[in-house]
């Protein structure tokens, strides 16, 4: 590697806390930093005010963020770049988002917004105005083995770790990539920020969708997939017990907002989305967080991208976690295909929701992820 003060760093300034004291990290190192701000998400064209009641055209939550990266930038002393990756958002991460949606998946955009915008396209435009290396403000850490290979292991803080938001960026963008917070804690991160005199110290942790951030997530989803509504019924009886607003809003181990209570004859225990009919229109529930509908025991993983040394040719023991914040659940992984492997769960566990993310651990290390597409438990298929 270079001396630090001749590699030049393209870093992705969003206008939050994080990536801020990532440059300001950075450059104190010696780097020669430079902000980049994405605009991703223009909610003026796309329509989606609905989905935002406090949203109007006078100031999107993009334009106030770059407001705030532009300052940030003043006061860390570097030039702040800005791409426009609207479409290339629209194409590759949204569309996907909701063609998910529409087959009654819960899919994760933030995990394809780090791989086909900040570690692609982001990444290209940094290549093609001469920076060395592009860095962003993610809660995890590089670890260079030797010249080829780079791992990628959880964060210092184990509360903020978001390799499993990084789980589908591969090898050779890891080794274009540095993430300076990886050894220390948000506690740090605003202590930093406030001796800095950031404008953006006690700014609140971005929410909701990548890059379009928080909203009405069913007025907002409306404005894509209208809302068609139907029954809720309990799958142990079939009984309809409620209705609701449209099946593709909901998700597997769903308690709250489904609107049941009260019911005569029923035990006033809470009742949980176990299953979902897109074609009938129908959202099954049951009762009770031990009900064994919301068990699996297998399930199948496609779309799985590999960054750890050489696949396996056998049967691997690792953690995974389906969701984030989720403690590592011990899996056997085998792979099937090249992108696609099974999983055994080492005993049953609930709510594992096809769409979302699985992501493998050994101790560590983040050995990569994949898709949730098929769920089973003993033997039968549930989606």
């Amino acid at each position: 590697m270079k001396d630090k003060k001749d590699i030049k760093v393209l870093v992705g300034l969003s206008g939050g806390v994080d990536s801020a004291i990532a440059c300001y990290l950075l450059k104190k190192e010696g780097y020669q930093v430079t902000g980049g701000f994405m605009r991703n998400w223009d909610a003026i064209a796309n329509g989606d005010f609905l989905g935002n009641p406090t949203l109007n055209e006078s100031q999107c939550p993009q334009e106030k963020d770059y407001e705030d990266a532009c300052k940030v930038a003043e006061i860390l002393g570097i030039e702040l770049l800005r791409a426009d990756f609207v479409k290339e958002y629209w194409d590759e991460v949204f569309t996907y988002f909701l063609e998910e949606y529409k087959k009654g998946r819960t899919p994760n955009p933030d995990i394809f917004c780090n791989k086909y915008i900040k570690f692609d396209k982001f990444l290209k435009f940094a290549k093609d105005n001469g920076f060395d290396y592009i860095a962003t403000g993610h809660y995890a850490k590089r670890v260079d083995v030797n010249e080829n290979y780079v791992e990628m292991h959880k964060s210092f803080d184990q509360n903020k770790d978001q390799t499993y938001f990084l789980s589908q960026v591969s090898q050779s963008q890891l080794q274009t990539c540095l993430f300076p917070l990886g050894d220390i804690d948000k506690t740090e991160v605003r202590r930093l920020a406030h001796e800095l005199n950031l404008n953006i110290a006690d700014k609140k942790d971005s929410t909701g969708v990548c890059f379009i951030g928080e909203r009405n997530f069913k007025e907002f989803l409306n404005n894509y997939l209208p809302s068609k509504p139907g029954d809720i019924v309990d799958i142990v009886t079939n009984e309809v017990v409620g209705h609701h607003d449209g099946v593709l809003y909901y998700t597997l181990g769903q308690r709250r907002g489904l609107g049941i209570g009260g019911l005569k004859g029923k035990t006033p225990i809470s009742w949980f989305v176990v299953s979902k009919d897109v074609y009938k229109n129908i959202l099954y529930v049951a009762q009770g967080d031990e009900n064994e509908y919301l068990n699996s025991d297998r399930a199948i993983i496609r779309m799985v991208n590999w960054t750890y040394k050489e696949k396996p040719s056998g049967d691997l023991h690792v953690g995974c976690k389906f969701r984030y914040r989720q403690k590592d659940l011990g899996v056997t992984l085998r792979f099937i295909k090249d992108d696609e492997v099974e999983l055994i769960f080492d005993e049953p566990y609930k709510a594992i929701t096809p769409g979302q993310a699985a992501v493998f651990y050994l101790d560590e290390v983040c050995l990569g992820g994949g898709i949730i597409d098929e769920v089973y438990y003993k033997g039968v298929r549930k989606n």
